[in-house]
């Protein structure tokens, strides 16, 4: 059947009438609101009709939008505003006061920090002479009320064992301080005998209200008469608080009613008073140090942080920003040539090429400003159900719901931008069709320009080069020390390594259909299937090659990060401190303060640190005796007969201070103290090294055991020894680094000798010289417990090192304390490396899923006219098979190809880096050649197994 279209003449294509002007109710005589009502009203049209489209353009653009609203929801509300900060702090009081320096000495205090102070125009706090007051009433005025309110921490003792806990003293139930401390159950103490604790810590004794809380440093036995909340403090955390108010320390007076002024906070600070106050931190007045300095107030920090925010936002917003345009620009493309004889129609009765990029372009904001503001509502209510899955409880943590308004306000703008924006290009290529052709449903096959091939392939090169130059750039900067640390020299090969790969990408993405072609010349040899299915490529190129530029993009990022971190997690590893053998507690042991750690102080710790690792479940443990080094201000302090010994370094082992080499050591390697006295029967839980017969009888004999072969010559090193007075003072060697002149001259030894090494290779641990106790008894070395080392069976988990710390923590006391930890090793690459990979795998599946369901929507006409002429229902799954592969195959060979320069530039920078150079051996090749081969082979399977639509056979109608 043929129809015949009847030429009609009209005024509007009357070559005179335009001559003539215009007529009244012709196209030409719209107004120009006109031609936006009516490309409105079509683009309004268009997106009804193709709903399915619309709602895959609105939701690529929501995605985004709704992650990007719940970010700024979410660290929004972890800002404070200056009342919630107060309201924190003081509860419902209005101020407190606290003795805190010298009257009539010049002392101040910032107005929103009273704990930044000073004396005159010194910023240190250094205290003059003089007393400190011992309450702040006197200056006060008569008759102020006050609640005193002292804090600290206290020993209480647990179902477990013993633990520090947060500790206040003093009537906190006082209804002024609703909102910092609340009641949750049971009644406030009325007597010494009684307390209060969080909930938590009726867990964490076994206890609830009305048993017994027990004190580990004193017999008290306190009764647990009701619970209370604290702001500041997780729910989880445990805390008490005192009746008597001389259970603790530093005590602040709060001031239920009198409001302090900037002027009344001032005055106090010339008694040496300092003040938080609610009046003066919700209007603080202008401030500036003493000295001259800026101080960061409240309000410019609020605002560093929303910059920060509004930064990282536009960041993520750009990188999302381009894979929805080219998502989004592919749909818009099939929904633009669906939208072709409409359009030719319009173009047929007057509408120009304004007219029509305009109604395509108005589709593109109508789904964006809909897209937008479904994204905001969906960001903001995923904002307020994380916040309630991951809140502690604590006020400092979530300080209120902020909404940003202002900052969601241009999300939604951007959201718009990214509408219109995506629908510029298919617009652009609906305003350039032919009409008649449109109408007569021609469909010829695109030519491939050479234009932008070649600039495409001058952006190749371009950014290959850059990447190399800056590199190499890059690390001569590195060693150049004639060059200013702020000079733009040192940062601006870093923006080259990353630039360049971008600009080589952007290459890629220009050449995009020209490379196609160039595949479809190659693929048309493998059969029917893949030319059919290069072809369909080339010929929409504007479906084709948005979406593998938005695949490229995103395997880009993933090259780009899993090269560069892998080598930096491979550069951190060979650098590591070991502090014991992987999987090996370790406990270091202190003394009270900067007097000398007594023999009886560190055995009591030794006890208890070994106690600590038992309870964590440890199979063996060993105590390491080592020197004490003496701290002191003048050397007459320290006592004339006091010596320390230690080993030297070879001579062919010190340092040159003008390398580029480091000594790198932990404290049991100290090169002024790294002698380590441990019985044979603890060497492997202290090094991990396993002695043999011949070893152990040779340790106990007098050798010492060598984990670094640089330290002995000739299977013997030379242990020497100095007066503690010339360790601090100067005198003894650095036995570092080669001598230099200047340096000042070593004294001789006090004595010295040659012992018999036994040389092992066991790096991953932290003691470097090892002698049996009998051995340090013969040297007549001065040593005491300092480390305890446990072995831990299996992978330690993270509640294991949280109930060591914990112990650790509660067993520490005022005679010695002790810090612990386990030792994990160089943390691995699969913590971020899994999750990186997972969210690449999905975000290249998800832009895979989009552009091939476009390419099966738009084929459908193909498709039957591919049954009709015999077409096989395998063929069809076969042309599904080879368009996964193409799309997906060359989105991930640009997206490798470019991500994989910066971190080649970075490894060029990294050569002359002083902890060691990067590794390209480090980066997972074959993990990456899986994602730029492996990954495309399996999107392309999964195509071909998802079985095509059955074709829809309609007869085309040809119009004369």
């Amino acid at each position: 059947m043929t129809v015949v279209e009847r030429a009609a003449s009209s005024p509007d294509t009357d070559p005179a009438a335009d001559a003539a002007g215009p007529r009244p109710g012709t196209v030409k005589d719209r107004s120009r609101t006109a031609g936006w009502r009516v490309a409105g009203r079509l683009a309004y049209r268009q997106v009804r009709r193709t709903w399915v489209s619309s709602l895959l353009i609105m939701i690529l653009i929501a995605l985004p939008i709704a992650g990007m609203s719940a970010v700024a929801v979410y660290v929004d509300s972890m800002l404070a505003t200056p009342a919630e900060k107060a309201d924190v702090e003081l509860g419902q009081m209005e101020a407190w006061v606290e003795p805190a320096g010298v009257p009539d000495s010049g002392f101040w205090q910032a107005p929103e920090f009273p704990w930044w102070t000073g004396y005159g125009t010194s910023n240190t706090g250094e205290i003059p002479d003089g007393e400190i007051p011992v309450d702040p009433l006197a200056a006060l005025p008569a008759g102020t009320e006050t609640v005193a309110v002292s804090t600290g921490q206290t020993r209480i003792e647990t179902a477990t064992g013993i633990a520090a806990v947060p500790a206040w003293a003093g009537p906190v139930w006082n209804p002024g301080f609703a909102g910092r401390f609340d009641v949750v159950e049971g009644r406030a103490p009325a007597t010494a005998n009684e307390v209060w604790v969080t909930t938590a810590t009726l867990a964490r004794t076994g206890s609830t209200i009305g048993g017994v809380l027990a004190l580990a440093d004193s017999e008290d036995e306190l009764t647990i008469v009701g619970t209370f909340d604290a702001a500041e403090l997780p729910d989880a955390d445990s805390a008490v608080a005192f009746f008597d108010l001389e259970r603790l320390g530093a005590t602040r007076w709060y001031l239920p009613d009198l409001a302090l002024s900037w002027t009344d906070v001032q005055a106090l600070n010339e008694q040496g008073i300092v003040a938080y106050s609610r009046e003066v931190v919700l209007d603080p007045p202008p401030f500036d140090l003493p000295d001259g300095s800026t101080m960061v107030d409240g309000a410019t920090q609020q605002l560093y942080s929303m910059l920060a925010l509004v930064g990282g936002l536009a960041a993520g917003g750009v990188a999302a920003g381009y894979m929805v345009v080219m998502l989004a620009g592919a749909a818009f493309a099939v929904s633009a040539r669906r939208q072709q004889r409409s359009l030719a129609i319009a173009a047929s009765v007057g509408a120009d090429a304004r007219d029509l990029r305009r109604t395509v372009r108005l589709q593109g904001t109508v789904l964006g400003l809909i897209a937008g503001l479904l994204g905001v509502a969906v960001g903001i209510g995923l904002a307020a159900l994380v916040m309630r899955l991951v809140d502690n409880g604590s006020a400092s943590m979530f300080w209120g719901f902020h909404v940003p308004w202002p900052l969601l306000v241009g999300i939604l703008v951007f959201a718009v931008l990214v509408g219109t924006v995506s629908a510029l290009m298919p617009a652009r290529g609906v305003a350039k069709s032919d009409t008649i052709s449109a109408l007569r449903g021609a469909r010829r096959p695109q030519k491939v320009t050479a234009s932008r091939p070649l600039w495409g392939s001058l952006l190749i090169l371009v950014g290959v080069a850059i990447t190399i130059v800056c590199g190499i750039a890059a690390a001569a900067v590195t060693v150049n020390d004639d060059i200013a640390w702020d000079s733009p020299l040192r940062w601006m090969p870093t923006i080259g390594i990353i630039g360049g790969p971008i600009l080589a990408q952007l290459g890629i993405v220009l050449s995009g259909r020209w490379l196609l072609w160039l595949a479809s010349r190659a693929l048309s040899k493998l059969g029917v299937a893949a030319r059919i299915a290069s072809r369909d490529a080339v010929a929409n190129g504007a479906r084709t090659v948005p979406a593998f530029a938005a695949i490229g993009a995103t395997v880009f990022v993933g090259v780009f990060a899993v090269g560069l971190g892998t080598m930096a997690t491979g550069q951190a590893a060979r650098a590591w401190h070991y502090n014991a053998p992987v999987g090996t507690a370790i406990a270091t042991l202190y003394g009270p303060g900067p007097e000398r750690f007594t023999a009886e102080q560190a055995g009591q710790a030794a006890a208890a640190a070994t106690n600590v690792l038992d309870e964590v479940g440890a199979t063996a443990t060993v105590t390491v005796d080592r020197q004490s080094p003496y701290w002191a201000e003048t050397e007459t302090d320290i006592p004339e007969d006091l010596v320390r010994a230690t080993v030297l370094t070879p001579e062919r082992s010190l340092l040159d201070p003008d390398s580029l080499d480091y000594w790198d050591y932990s404290e049991l390697s100290d090169p002024t103290n790294n002698i380590a006295v441990i019985d044979a029967d603890g060497i492997e839980v202290a090094t991990g090294v396993r002695l043999d017969a011949t070893q152990r009888a040779a340790y106990e004999n007098g050798a010492a055991l060598v984990t670094d072969a640089a330290m002995a010559t000739d299977d013997t090193i030379e242990v020497g020894a100095w007066t503690e007075r010339e360790w601090i003072f100067g005198g003894a060697p650095g036995n570092v680094f080669q001598p230099q002149a200047g340096d000042h001259p070593v004294a001789a030894p006090q004595w010295d000798r040659t012992l018999d090494a036994i040389v092992v290779d066991a790096p991953d641990q932290a003691v470097l010289i090892a002698i049996a106790p009998a051995t340090a008894v013969s040297l007549d070395l001065d040593v005491l417990p300092r480390v305890v080392f446990g072995t831990i069976p299996g992978t330690a988990t993270l509640d294991t090192i949280d109930r060591l710390q914990e112990l650790s923590e509660g067993a520490s006391t005022p005679e010695y304390s002790m810090s612990a930890w386990i030792e994990t090793g160089p943390p691995g690459a699969e913590a971020w490396l899994v999750p990186l990979l997972a969210a690449i795998a999905v975000l290249v599946l998800g832009a895979s899923a989009v552009a091939l369901g476009l390419a099966r929507f738009e084929r459908r006409p193909d498709d039957a006219t591919l049954s009709a002429v015999g077409g096989t229902t395998r063929l069809r799954r076969a042309i599904g098979f080879w368009q996964g592969l193409v799309i997906a195959g060359f989105g991930t060979f640009a997206g490798a190809t470019a991500g994989i320069l910066p971190p080649i530039g970075f490894w060029l920078q990294s050569q002359t880096a002083p902890q060691g150079p990067m590794e390209l051996a480090d980066i997972p090749w074959w993990l990456l050649l899986a994602l730029a081969i492996g990954l495309p082979l399996v999107i392309a399977l999964v195509n071909w197994i998802v079985p095509p639509r059955h074709p829809d056979l309609t007869r085309r109608t040809a119009i004369a």
